[in-house]
């Protein structure tokens, strides 16, 4: 009768044995993934932090463009692009990256565009951006940023309504030290014109 009930035994465990490795297969894959995931994350943190050149910036966009780092990584190359006088390769990467960043960077691919445009010269387009931008986005950390460049394209044309409009700029800055010394720089850029 043992013999028997070895038998029966030795069978339910040869049929339990493919299972057992399927199993075995798949919590070995899960933690195979989650770390190669997890090295994926860390080698696109450290491209982000690390890349200086346009090269650099390229590579690590070709690598991790498409993963979560791959926004910011986007808007780092468009920044070296223009930092490098390339603004055409600037302008198309921060259009391209309008409307379609999440929320944490939402705003910075509209003024990059805005900034790009007016390094090109074309202060009309750049003028609108900005403009648009600042009517829209009052709470907006860049929003300063946008009524600078609005009033650097006016002053071009205008240098009376540039002024005009730092002056209420510096009135409804308040306490911010630090606003009131980039009106204050762009104020006297705009003097010296």
């Amino acid at each position: 009768m043992s013999e028997e009930l070895n038998e029966e035994l030795l069978e339910e465990v040869k049929k339990a044995v493919p299972y057992v490795l399927a199993a075995l297969v798949a919590v070995a894959g899960y933690y195979g993934i989650k770390h190669h995931l997890a090295e994926r994350r860390a080698a696109a943190s450290a491209a982000l932090t690390e890349a200086y050149t346009v090269e650099e910036m390229e590579d690590a966009v070709a690598r991790f463009g498409g993963g979560k780092a791959g926004e910011a990584l986007k808007i780092r190359l468009a920044k070296k692009y223009y930092d490098s006088a390339r603004y055409e390769e600037a302008l198309s990467l921060y259009e391209k990256l309008c409307g379609k960043t999440g929320a944490a960077f939402a705003d910075i691919p509209e003024i990059g565009r805005a900034e790009t445009l007016e390094a090109m010269g074309r202060t009309d387009e750049a003028l609108a951006i900005y403009s648009a931008f600042a009517a829209n986005n009052g709470g907006s950390y860049l929003a300063l940023t946008a009524n600078l460049g609005e009033v650097r394209c006016l002053a071009r044309s205008d240098k009376a309504a540039a002024l005009e409009r730092l002056a209420a700029l510096k009135e409804s800055a308040g306490d911010d030290e630090a606003a009131k010394a980039r009106i204050d720089a762009l104020e006297d850029a705009v003097k010296r014109l």
